[in-house]
This record gives structure tokens, sequence and C-alpha cells, in this order.
């Protein structure tokens, strides 16, 4: 019976990594000429531009994250408990929307541009640019490293601190001996999230006009019109995630944590009224920027302005968002559990590498993971179309391609990782006691799971089905390579009509993507909180 489990567990691997696989082929494909055309004009640029925006994103979320992890975990001051969770809202902003506020606000004629010009101050950079690009998705992105960050710090790297200071160590140079290398795996990790993020989006790096692996996808596939070329670009997108994971491993080889047991955390050092306050306002500015100033321009966009289409058309296209949303969610969900059961039951080397396969595309662009969908799916159609023309006499058409399954496909491959982690972690949580009993009982696997671990487990496939929707209303590149025709979602609603420079009606549909991101986004915030009942040290 365990057996079945595991042939499941590679049937889903080769299924999902399928439109991997036939990236990966375009490596060792003839080269077309737009391929050449492509290596000997742009593609220079585009491997620079990637490197540089991944590293910027990488730096800022990183400073970001940090910094605010380490005064939430250990330093008493106002509103800490607030912004222990609060912080994590900007995952709830899609990048994209972040940056058509942002456009809107600095942009030469925009608001803040025209009062530093009337001030006689000097006018900022432009926005529209690969720093602009760098900092709009550092806002966005600085979460991942701040909540791996700050159960680092309160967990592991907290009390090591405090025995430093014990010894004599400065709190200085404490911070950057003990508690910054007991907490760098986690950043590490955090960091590299931001990163393949940062690689993967679209929607920032196209509407500020900066040249990348996403956006030369977009334009050999549709521009050039070349297939071929547009599976090496993403083959070669690919390769740059691959080393960016692989480096992130290597840099955490040997660095092991081993939590210091202890009764209690360690006590919050409490902050003098003047560096209470600077805190937290240093701790409240990313999430203004990221979070609180995006949503306000665009509540008022909407309330002045609004999607001229709110209404029957607007309902269909939150209907839509909604509908390929749930039902990839709760696939994903389905998966996850049975992947994870499977490596449970097997334990086996080949089950776990089945498993680690079906739950990489995480790490692949959206962009990459719909033209590695496209392909095949282009060919089975065509190979369909023959077959019932030629036996049934049928001109059947495209039956794949270009349909809802096709997108909601995609959507699994790209997030059956995020779900496939919440499920893992709530399985980890049951000891294997219980399936030892109920198997001595004579009760099947199937049983087990469905009657054992899933009702002991609700909270976490709740989380899983709740990010995979979210992240599923705010995918952008795939959306708009596999969505069948006339078909509307509220991210590519927001993308058409803000590339038409239409933000004030584009804002409807953008805050009904950030709404429905914040319970996800709280969702991840107030479980990962330290405990904020902790004793406190005297005043610093």
């Amino acid at each position: 019976m365990n057996r079945l489990w595991s042939i499941g567990a590679w049937g889903v691997a080769a299924l999902v990594g399928a439109p991997l696989l036939v990236v990966l082929a375009a490596l060792v494909a003839p080269s077309s000429g737009s391929w050449a055309h492509l290596k000997a004009t742009v593609l220079t640029d585009y491997v620079v531009n990637t490197v540089l925006l991944m590293l910027a994103v990488g730096a800022f979320a990183a400073c970001i994250g940090v910094a605010t992890a380490w005064t939430i975990a250990t330093r008493d001051f106002p509103g800490r408990r607030l912004l222990s969770w609060a912080l994590v809202l900007p995952l709830a902003a899609p990048a994209y929307v972040v940056a058509y506020v942002y456009t809107d606000l600095l942009e030469f004629a925009g608001p803040v541009q025209t009062a530093l010009r009337a001030a006689g101050l000097p006018a900022l950079p432009p926005i529209r640019s690969l720093g602009g690009a760098a900092i709009v998705l550092g806002l966005v992105l600085y979460p991942y490293v701040y909540l791996l960050a700050r159960t680092a710090f309160a967990v592991q790297a907290a009390p090591l601190f405090e025995a430093a200071l014990v010894l004599g160590a400065r709190p200085r140079r404490a911070f950057a001996a003990i508690a910054l290398p007991a907490a760098r795996p986690a950043i590490a990790g955090g960091t590299a999230l931001a990163m393949m993020e940062a690689v993967a989006d679209y929607g920032v790096v196209e509407y500020f006009g900066v040249a990348t692996f996403t956006t030369g996808i977009f334009r050999t596939w549709f521009a050039l019109g070349d297939r071929s070329a547009a599976l090496q670009l993403a083959a070669w997108l690919f390769v740059i995630v691959a080393i960016l994971v692989l480096a992130e491993r290597a840099a955490r080889r040997g660095r092991v944590g081993n939590p210091v047991a202890r009764n209690m955390p360690p006590p919050l050092i409490r902050l003098s009224r003047r560096r209470g306050w600077a805190a937290a306002i240093g701790c409240a500015l990313p999430l203004l920027l990221g979070f609180a100033i995006p949503l306000v321009v665009l509540v008022r966009y909407a309330v002045i302005a609004g999607d001229p289409l709110l209404g029957h058309r607007f309902a269909g296209f939150v209907q839509a968002s909604c509908g390929v949303a749930g039902v990839s969610a709760l696939l994903a969900a389905l998966l996850a559990l049975f992947l994870a059961y499977a490596e449970r039951l097997s334990r086996r080397p080949g089950t776990a590498f089945a498993v680690r396969t079906a739950t990489l595309g995480y790490a692949l662009p959206g962009a990459m993971l719909a033209v590695g969908v496209l392909v095949p799916l282009t060919a089975i159609d065509k190979s369909l179309a023959r077959f019932l023309n030629a036996q049934l006499d049928l001109n059947a058409g495209l039956l794949l391609t270009g349909t809802v399954a096709a997108l909601i496909f995609a959507y699994l491959a790209r997030f059956l990782t995020v779900a496939y982690n919440a499920c893992h972690g709530g399985l980890e949580k049951i000891h294997l006691r219980l399936d030892d009993a109920a198997r001595s009982l004579g009760a099947a696997p199937g049983r087990v799971l469905g009657e054992v671990h899933v009702p002991l487990m609700r909270g976490a496939v709740a989380s899983a089905v709740l990010l995979v929707f979210i992240d599923v209303m705010k995918e952008l590149p795939a959306t708009l390579i596999l969505r069948p025709f006339n078909f509307e979602t509220l991210a590519t609603r927001v993308y058409r009509l803000a590339s038409d420079e239409r933000l004030a009606e584009a804002s409807t549909a953008a805050l009904a993507i950030v709404l429905v991101g914040v319970a996800p986004a709280l969702l991840l915030g107030i479980s990962g909180t330290p405990r904020s009942h902790r004793p406190r040290s005297p005043t610093v």
C-alpha cells in the first residue's frame, strides 16, 4: 500500500515537473535567428539588469528585515505589539500595484516633485529606473526576511546576545559577532526568497522600462513570435535562479541552529522614551511606505474615480479571479497533503526526491513556467486536432491551449511549494505513534490520513489554501501568457489600465487584490509573533 503512495508522488512530480523539463531542453536545442539577434543586442542587458536587480533587492530587503526583526525581538517600545504583526502587511500588496502608486506620486508632474520644485529643493531621481524598481520591490518583499529573522533572533540569537553582554561585550560587538551569525541561516533564507521574487517579477520592471529576463521573454514571445528563443531565455533565467538557490544553500552549509534551553524567552530591553519613539518610527517607516501610503492612495482614487466598469462587469473580474484562485488553492492543498503523507509513509530517498521535484516550481518565475506549459500543450493540441480530423473529420481546434484548465495547471506548478510547506509543517507536529496505533487497528493509510491527521492539522491545511489563494490572486506573468481569450482577472485588469496610465481607474481592482491579501498576511504575522509577555530589563 505504501508503494502506491510513492508511485503517486512520482506521478505528481512527473506532471508538475514537465514544464521545467521543456524549458531545460531549450538549453541544448538548436538556436534560431532570433536567438542570435538577442545575443548580439540585448542579452547582456538582460543578464546585467537581472543580476543587479536581484542583488539590490536582496540587500535592501535584508537591511529592512534584519533591523526591524532585531528591534521587535529584543526591544520594548511603544507600539511594539502592533508592529510585530503589522510589519508583514506589505506582502498583501502586489509589487506592481505599489509601483503604479509611487510612479503617480513621484513622476515629474506628480505632487511630490511639484512640491519640491515649488520649495526650491532639488528633484528626486527618476522613479522609473533600475534603482526605483529595486526600492519598490524591497519595500514589498522585506517581510520574507523579517518573518524568518524575527523568530531566529527571539529563539536563538537573543539568549546568546544576553550572555555576551553579561560577559562584558559591548552591544554592537555582541550583535555583530554573536547575534547576527546565529541568525544567519534564517536571514539567508529570507533574503533568497526575496531575490527569487525579484527575479520573477514582471509588472514592476515592465512598467519601469527595465530590461530583464522576464520582460525579454514576453517581448520575444509576443513581439518577435519566436517560441524557441523565448524558451532559451527562460532556460537561462532558470540557470540564474538555480545558481542563487545553490549559493544560498552553500552559505548555510555547516551552520545548524542549536536553540538555547531556558524556561522563558530572554527579557526585552526597555528603551527610554526618546529611543523608544525613535524605534517605533523606524519600524513603522517600512510599513508606511510599503503598505499604508499605497493603500491610502488607492482608496482615494477609488472614491474619486474608480473603475468605470464597476458593477456587473467588475463582478465578473472578481468572479474570474476568485474562481481560478479558489480551485487552484483547493487542488494545491490536496496535492500537497498527498505528497507530504506519501513522504511520511515511504521514508525512502526516491520518494523524497519526487517530492522535491514536484515542489520546485516556486523557485521558477511565472513567465518561465507559462512558456514551459504552453509549448507542450500546443503540441498536444496539434496532435489531437490532426487525429480527430483524420479519424472523425472533426475540426476540433485548440482543446487545452488558452483554457482555464491550462491556467490552473500553471498555478499548481508554481504554488504547490507554498501549500506543501504548510501541510508538511502541520504533519510533522503529529507523532508517528498515532500512525502506528491506527495501522495496528487495521486502518488503511488513506483512512488514517482522513480520520486522524486531517482533523489534527486543519489549521495547516487552511493556511495552505489561504496562502495559495492570495498568491494566485496576485500572479501576473503566467496569467497574461496563458489566460483564455477575453478572460480578465483583477491582476490583468490592473495591469491593462495602469499600462495605459489610467491608475485612478485601476485603483478599484488593485484595492480589491490588496484587501483580499490582508487576511493571509495577518495570519502569517500573528502566527509567528514572538511571545510578548516577557520580563523587562532596566531602561536603556
